[in-house]
């Protein structure tokens, strides 16, 4: 008697793809979260994958989501398949035919100077992307990336970690600064001198701080009077009030500086450059985001306020300087 041949296992890439977030970030709610659905539609495409095999791909005695023997097969082939399917949406696509969020995290000096040329770029290359920047700390970036909540982070180098591919953009030099005249600014500052005033500094999540950390546990810091704030405008406000002394970008604010509302404070030891990364997750080789960093690479700019979206033309100091005012000196 012949026997009848066997049913193919039949299955989806949503359920692929819960499998594979689900052992990606520990949880079926974290796993929702990350597909836009609710945690009993994950729960269902795992168990109607469990029974289309016949097997169990979770441990269910355990109290977070652990992979069965099973399940560690079924993950390393889902991988393997999500790779192929995303290989040939990005081969048989043109660039920006797919419609897709992309999320975005800067740090507020970036959203002051370039951001507006990265989202002319990012668009003029992908016109179908919907673009969502979020301004926030380094740290509280680092925290949204790891947690799926970003696609791409910029930020100082100070958010390392292995789960991160890392793209190098620039370098950025902060200097002292305060009104004129409450400083001398024809030789160097001692450290001494300038913690007589009051210190403004970024709070304790931005990465220039995480940086700059031994720089100011120093003794003459740490007997400083020091008012911390997370808003860099409010920062340079302070500072061209003549409240205190700050470190900021010079290139950038060099408006403020030929205006008189600032002055340039040279100290010894000098603060050391902050170098800036465009920073993505790894665990699965996304082309798009690593696009998306070269364009950001391509771009990235610090030394003007209130860019242009598109190439420089001369105009946009012309901008920031409206923006403080003459006023402000």
């Amino acid at each position: 008697m012949a026997t009848s041949p066997q049913e193919p296992v039949l299955f989806t890439y949503k359920q692929l793809e819960a499998i594979f977030w689900i052992s990606e970030l520990g949880g079926f709610g974290a796993a929702a979260r990350k597909l836009n659905t609710t945690q009993s539609a994950i729960s269902k495409r795992v168990q109607e994958l469990e029974s289309a095999l016949g097997v169990a791909l979770f441990e269910r005695d355990k109290r977070q989501a652990r992979l069965s023997q099973k399940g560690e097969e079924v993950l390393q082939l889902a991988k393997h398949l999500l790779e192929q399917r995303d290989a040939a949406i990005d081969q048989l696509s043109q660039p920006g035919v797919a419609a897709r969020r992309v999320r975005i995290g800067v740090t507020e000096l970036t959203a002051i100077t370039w951001l507006p040329r990265l989202v002319a770029a990012i668009r003029e290359h992908y016109p179908k992307i919907v673009l969502e920047p979020d301004v926030d700390s380094s740290m509280s970036l680092r925290d949204k990336l790891l947690a799926d909540e970003m696609d791409m982070i910029i930020v100082p180098d100070a958010v390392a970690d292995a789960r991160f591919m890392h793209r190098q953009l620039t370098a950025v030099q902060l200097s002292w600064m305060c009104k004129p005249g409450m400083l001398p600014t024809s030789r160097v500052v001692t450290l001494q001198e300038l913690t007589q005033k009051t210190i403004f500094s970024q709070g304790s999540r931005s990465g220039t701080s995480v940086l700059f950390d031994e720089f100011f546990r120093s003794k003459e810091f740490l007997r400083a009077n020091s008012i911390s704030s997370n808003n860099m405008l409010a920062l340079i406000g302070l500072t061209v009030a003549g409240l205190g002394v700050s470190y900021l970008p010079a290139r950038c604010l060099k408006p403020l500086i030929e205006r008189r509302a600032l002055a340039v404070v040279r100290t010894k030891p000098a603060l050391p450059p902050v170098n800036y990364v465009a920073c993505f997750k790894g665990a699965r080789h996304n082309k798009l985001i690593s696009s998306i960093a070269d364009i950001a690479e391509s771009v990235c700019d610090f030394s003007e306020l209130f860019q242009l979206g598109g190439s420089s033309d001369g105009v946009n100091g012309g901008i920031g300087s409206a923006f403080f005012g003459a006023g402000g000196a």
